[in-house]
């Protein structure tokens, strides 16, 4: 069956497990940085938020989408000639899609000779996704691993993400979020009664600065933080570390006093110094990349910066 004919449904009301879908972006495997031992990562596509510094542009979308890859492209034409809607131009300065015409057919990507073009996101059942996870049971068991639901933002499809981390439990795998935590409520408390770890980045203190650098503010994030802490559940934060953004010292002290705030919980803190591995992406989804020319944060910045949280944490590390 072609992705094109798979209908998706992963709203709150369908809650039939073997009907229900998720729309997966990638998984990888053998993965070590995203919680205890060698795990699974599964990526749901869509975020509500829009971080200008987004390393997976490819996960903001709730619908799959084409992603192109210029320097692979062999000006072919193929796909202009082939594309049903005529969607696709080729220019003196490349090929062009109207993301408006595409209806995401597939033609191009499937006649793509030199393999340019890529549809991002494909529907999944939660059987279909856990086959894949249980491919590494034997790593799991060793390495006290298990499996990481991450985006995107996971909790968007949070229905699919609850039967998930339900069928996850119940094969005896430790189970982890990597989550912005902006999520309802109601809907998250039950995330959170499925998961063992959260793993979540604490971008900005203020709200009002929060919402220029992602486009929504933060006090539902923290609240939800909070409620995951009076949970009980475990939890490791992390700082994106922005030049220009977010890393003046007044910010990362406050967040310091956030993360002590919430006590035994926080297994530890992780500053992540900023790079520009995502940056290409961008450009592959016709988008505007923001922070074109910021350069990574120098090294005795972010170790200032460690020692000024260290007082209000244990466990602070610089890189995960």
């Amino acid at each position: 069956m072609r992705w094109k004919e798979r209908q998706h449904r992963f709203s709150l009301e369908d809650r039939d497990k073997a009907d229900l879908t998720g729309l997966v972006f990638d998984i990888q495997r053998f993965a070590v940085h995203d919680g205890g031992g060698i795990r699974t990562l599964v990526f749901l596509k869509g975020c509500p938020l829009s971080c200008k510094w987004c390393q997976n542009p490819e996960s903001m979308s709730i619908r799959p989408e084409i992603m192109r890859i210029p320097h692979h492209c062999i000006s072919c034409v193929k796909c202009a000639t082939l594309c049903p809607e005529q969607a696709i131009e080729y220019r003196e300065d490349g090929v062009f899609i109207d993301r408006e015409k595409c209806n995401l057919c597939g033609e191009c990507v499937e006649k793509c000779y030199a393999g340019s073009m890529t549809i991002v996101g494909r529907y999944l059942t939660v059987d279909e996704v856990m086959e894949e996870v249980e491919r590494d049971r034997p790593f799991y068991d060793t390495s006290r691993g298990g499996v990481t639901f991450s985006g995107g933002e996971p909790t968007l499809q949070s229905a699919f993400l609850i039967e998930a981390l339900k069928d996850a439990h119940e094969r005896g795998l430790h189970t982890a979020i990597e989550s912005c935590c902006l999520c309802a409520p109601a809907a998250f408390r039950e995330v959170l009664l499925h998961t063992d770890l959260v793993l979540t980045d604490i971008k900005h203190m203020d709200s009002a600065r929060h919402k220029e650098l992602t486009g929504m503010p933060n006090e539902q994030i923290l609240e939800n933080i909070n409620m995951a802490a009076r949970m009980g559940k475990k939890l490791r934060i992390r700082i994106p570390l922005i030049p220009g953004c977010n890393d003046s010292e007044e910010n990362i002290e406050a967040t310091a006093k956030f993360v002590e705030s919430l006590g035994s919980s926080v297994e530890g803190l992780d500053i992540l110094p900023y790079h520009r591995l995502g940056e290409p992406k961008w450009e592959q989804l016709d988008r505007e990349y923001c922070l074109s020319g910021v350069k990574p944060p120098e090294r005795d910045h972010v170790l200032a910066l460690k020692d000024l949280v260290t007082p209000h944490c244990d466990n602070v590390s610089v890189g995960g």
